[in-house]
């Protein structure tokens, strides 16, 4: 019998940075984390020039490739397992696991109401953000882009908890969905619709206050006509 076990090589984008190998934390120096996070945000190569001039902006081609020349003698044995460098180009190793890209597929899928997406509670990753403590101009983008798609994941996720009639769980990813855009009236709403399917009108009517004294608070708007109505309340202007 075979009992030969292949290492996993894991990397975490999200929350914090950290690379796992077999289940141990590998220590690495920033330099090194810098180039495994751009790679494992891009799922194609990248052009060396296109890595070491992303990762260091403040200097010139000649040093941005010295460094990342560094960087990547730094990663030592593990270099060979998490990097693949074919000609002029630079890839995340195919074997390794990034949460950040199981991530993006499963909002795509939820977004896409695909049959295959298993429907469960856990809405914690998809609310979790990209790398929060970094200060890095090459995040922006990808930031951006998880912060919309998870937000309409954690939406199409709680649509999909409601028509299975699991209230609290549906509840649960709505609230994920106002927390990760809390000015965002179509997730509010949403989460007022969830306490009304589940016959809690004060708890949607709570809701809506909440909603607009934060938008009140930081636009001076009002919520609009609809979701007045939606809870019973008369908009401004609106004549009784």
């Amino acid at each position: 019998m075979n009992t030969e076990v292949l290492c996993q090589t894991k990397i975490s984008l999200l929350r914090a940075f950290e690379v796992r190998v077999d289940d141990h934390a590998v220590r690495l120096p920033s330099s090194a984390q810098r180039v495994l996070a751009f790679l494992a945000v891009h799922d194609r190569p990248q052009l060396r020039t296109t890595v070491a001039t992303s990762l260091w902006m403040d200097t010139t081609e000649e040093r941005a490739a010295a460094n990342l020349r560094s960087a990547l003698w730094k990663l030592a044995d593990l270099r060979d397992r998490v990097v693949d460098a074919v000609g002029g180009y630079l890839g995340l190793a195919r074997e390794v696991e990034v949460d950040f890209r199981r991530v993006l597929l499963r909002t795509r899928d939820l977004i896409n109401d695909s049959k295959q997406t298993e429907v469960d509670s856990e809405a914690g990753d998809l609310a979790a953000d990209l790398l929060p403590d970094w200060d890095e101009h090459w995040l922006l983008f990808e930031r951006e882009r998880l912060r919309q798609l998870r937000v309409h994941a954690l939406e199409a996720l709680t649509r999909r908890l409601v028509a299975d009639r699991r209230f609290a769980e549906a509840v649960d990813a709505g609230l994920s969905a106002v927390a990760a855009e809390p000015l965002r009236e179509s997730a509010q709403r949403l989460l007022m619709e969830v306490h009304l399917a589940e016959g809690n009108f004060s708890e949607a009517r709570r809701q809506f206050e909440l909603y607009r004294e934060v938008l009140w608070e930081s636009l001076a708007l009002f919520p609009s006509v609809g979701l007045c109505s939606l809870v019973g309340v008369i908009a401004p202007g609106k004549a009784m």
